[in-house]
């Protein structure tokens, strides 16, 4: 991924998604863009055509925070995108970002325990979407794309590359559109994970759908929602989930899952536990 070139079109697709009426501009005739100018959109943030111009060439190096939400305000940003913006300029100062502390490290006995013992699907990936962990539950949830082949236990993998995929998550567009949103949230945020960018341009060039909606420089943050899942074994299932960070591990992110009280999900829920813990004592039987 090349910087200046991910900087510039994502200020220049947020700007055209930008109409002068929304602006409070009076939109005239003969326009030849589809939303806002960059000379009206560096009125309205305060600053001058030339700087903003430079800005939306790439060249983010100096721009002060207060300069960057002007920008976010005039364009209408949301909370994932005003982050996104920020974390670009931090990766285009003269100073080196922070480093991360990187998640190629064993999943910790005590953590494992700690999901294990959740009574609740409960998983953990990492900003490759790679699966890390999960406890009996989570595995047995996510059991179709984990035993996927076309997904190597990569959950953007598994919507892209396998057609089980579109039966497995019943809200396939949206599932889709989410999970490059997410790509491009970690990878503004990580512009020189070499695995992160392999993936990326591993899914844009096998895949038509990661391709047009990668383009769109959409970003979000991916904390709670509904979850739609045709379970092989259950049925349909209709999870509220909650993501939760690591502050020891920051590319990791535990999901833990439940079903609204007194619905059908909830008693399938109760039977994918069930089979679940078969599976498990089964196992261990096997290893005995």
């Amino acid at each position: 991924m090349n910087q200046k070139d991910e900087v510039g079109d994502f200020l220049r697709t947020r700007r055209n998604r930008i109409t002068p009426e929304q602006a409070g501009i009076l939109p005239g005739s003969r326009r030849r863009v589809p939303g806002l100018r960059r000379e009206e959109v560096a009125m309205l943030a305060g600053v001058s055509v030339e700087y903003y111009a430079r800005m939306e060439r790439g060249d983010l190096r100096g721009v002060s925070s207060e300069v960057l939400d002007s920008l976010a305000r005039t364009l209408r940003l949301d909370e994932a995108e005003t982050d996104h913006l920020h974390a670009l300029a931090e990766a285009a100062g003269s100073q080196p970002a922070r480093r991360r502390k990187k998640a190629e490290q064993p999943f910790r006995p005590s953590l494992q325990r700690f999901i294990d013992a959740v009574a609740m699907p409960v998983w953990v990936r990492d900003r490759r979407m790679d699966f890390v962990a999960g406890n009996p539950m989570g595995r047995a949830l996510y059991k179709p794309l984990l035993e996927d082949p076309a997904s190597r236990g990569n959950t953007a993998r598994f919507v892209f590359f396998s057609p089980a995929s579109r039966i497995f998550f019943p809200d396939w567009e949206e599932s889709a559109t989410n999970i490059v949103a997410s790509l491009r949230t970690y990878a503004g945020q990580s512009l020189r994970d070499k695995h992160l960018t392999d993936l990326i341009g591993e899914l844009a060039t096998r895949s038509d759908d990661f391709r047009v909606r990668w383009a769109a420089h959409d970003v979000r943050h991916h904390r709670t929602g509904i979850k739609r899942i045709h379970h092989p074994e259950v049925g349909d299932l209709e999870l509220v989930y909650e993501a939760m960070d690591f502050p020891a591990n920051p590319e990791w992110f535990m999901f833990g899952y439940t079903a609204e009280p007194g619905t059908p999900s909830e008693d399938r829920l109760a039977l994918l536990g069930s089979l679940a813990a078969s599976d498990q004592t089964t196992h261990h039987e096997e290893r005995a």
